[in-house]
């Protein structure tokens, strides 16, 4: 019997995806288990499962108040990468200019910057600003960071839209702004579903931002920094950081399996259309 040839590269990547997936499985079904069987067997599947671990960490960790903390800061946070970065790289795209080109650089070249670098001056102007200890401050903060990669993104797709729908607009009698908000920006979609996953996925489960700027403050500390509290220097409650890992990270997933496809046909209709 003939081979198909894609059976060989589908059955690798389905041993790849078995690989990623197993430490998830693993971390689930290990919420339900008491905390005398994580410590025998962690592989092992639970034989007495309980939601002891759910109710105990909903309860300690205030979990709806630290929900509505994530959603705000991720909301803020998505929101302006969005609307700066689409505009920008809009605009940069269709601007041929040596100034044009030093401004995309600009842009572009924080991706090569490593965050810890940064951290301490970063921390000290926001502190100058009013911005730490800040939900809202926090999520501003978050549009320097997403910002380059955005713009980088937007910019190639934009340069694959045609000039002659701008040209069609400015006839029609739309301004420049009024053409990229009704015409241009909705050809955008798939990009722009792509960029919002993505940073949907990186600003709801970071850590070392928050931690920096928010930590001090219980009201304003996000799930992932409440999950960090389970383990201690000498104590550490397995089970309830677990079944906190799985509440904090629940969202972010769902958000992404729910928009995976757009995620495929950003990537699709960017290698088509460059």
């Amino acid at each position: 019997m003939k081979v198909p040839r894609r059976l060989p590269a589908e059955a690798a990547l389905g041993v790849l995806a078995a690989v990623y997936l197993l430490p998830v499985i693993v971390m689930v079904y290990n919420g339900f288990k008491p905390y005398s069987e994580i410590m025998t067997d962690v592989l092992a599947l639970p034989h007495s499962p309980t939601m002891g671990n759910f109710t105990a960490v909903w309860r300690d960790m205030d979990v709806p108040t630290l929900f509505f903390n994530n959603l705000v800061i991720t909301a803020i946070g998505v929101a302006g990468i969005v609307a700066i970065s689409s505009m920008a790289g809009y605009k940069l795209s269709r601007t041929r200019s040596r100034l044009s080109w030093a401004l995309f650089l600009v842009f572009a070249l924080p991706m090569l910057i490593p965050f810890q670098t940064i951290m301490i001056t970063v921390l000290k102007l926001a502190k100058t600003l009013g911005l730490s200890n800040s939900v809202v401050g926090l999520g501003l903060q978050y549009w320097g960071f997403g910002v380059p990669l955005a713009v980088f993104i937007y910019h190639g797709f934009a340069k694959t839209i045609p000039r002659e729908l701008d040209e069609a607009s400015i006839i029609d009698g739309a301004t420049q702004f009024q053409g990229f908000t009704k015409v241009v920006f909705p050809l955008m979609k798939p990009t722009t579903a792509t960029i919002a996953v993505l940073d949907v996925m990186w600003i709801w489960n970071d850590y070392l931002l928050p931690l920096v700027m928010v930590n001090s403050h219980k009201s304003t500390r996000t799930l992932t920094l409440a999950v960090y509290s389970y383990f201690g220097q000498y104590v550490s409650n397995y089970g309830y950081a677990i079944a906190a890992l799985v509440i904090a990270v629940a969202p972010s997933v769902i958000f992404f399996l729910l928009l995976q496809k757009w995620i495929v046909n950003g990537v699709v209709a960017g290698a088509v259309k460059g």
